[in-house]
């Protein structure tokens, strides 16, 4: 059995000209958030490079470059983080306002460096030689949450794994279930 495809237009003129038309470009999947925030972090990182001067080559960037760039990314914080000499140091939800800065928050920065180590790799640079995942970095960072931390008297704690129950009698392992089900029989 023999069948044919036939495109057929709308349009009268169109009729007969559909195998001289290119074809319709890819539709990508639209960018996840995160992917779409990558994006625009490395586009913003790489604008901050060209407006250095003299201005920065990526190839030329090292973790110097990437710590004057969070330390600029400072005046746009929104986490207020109290100085030693203000009377609402280490406290978590001061009663009224004071004059100490507005910073970035340290997870906004720890996620910002993870996307930005990423990027540099997808745009060809190698794991050696990244400067986002340089030891200077994780220090700086490391400083950041526990200044922060003290500043704000919130203890940052690593998030526990939640233990998975069994949804019968709470029982954490279906051996139990099995072993207490033949003692009884």
């Amino acid at each position: 059995m023999n069948s044919s495809l036939t495109i057929m237009s709308k349009n009268p003129t169109e009729a007969g000209s559909a195998s001289n038309q290119p074809p319709p470009p890819p539709t990508s999947a639209p960018l996840s958030r995160y992917e779409s925030q990558k994006r625009r972090d490395w586009n913003t990182f790489g604008q901050y490079l060209k407006n250095q001067r003299p201005p920065v080559s990526l190839s030329q960037c090292n973790c110097n470059h990437v710590l004057e760039f969070l330390r600029y990314l400072d005046q746009f914080g929104k986490t207020k983080v109290h100085l030693h000499g203000c009377v609402f140091f280490g406290q978590p939800d001061p009663p009224g306002p004071c004059t100490c800065p507005l910073r970035q928050a340290w997870g906004s920065l720890d996620a910002l460096i993870g996307r930005l180590r990423a990027a540099y790799e997808e745009h060809g640079g190698s794991p050696e030689s990244n400067p986002f995942g340089n030891g200077a970095i994780r220090v700086y960072l490391r400083e950041v949450k526990e200044c922060q931390s003290k500043a704000r008297g919130i203890p940052y704690k690593k998030k526990k794994k939640k233990k998975i129950m069994h949804p019968l009698k709470g029982a954490r392992h279906d051996h139990e279930l099995i072993r207490n089900s033949k003692m009884s029989v």
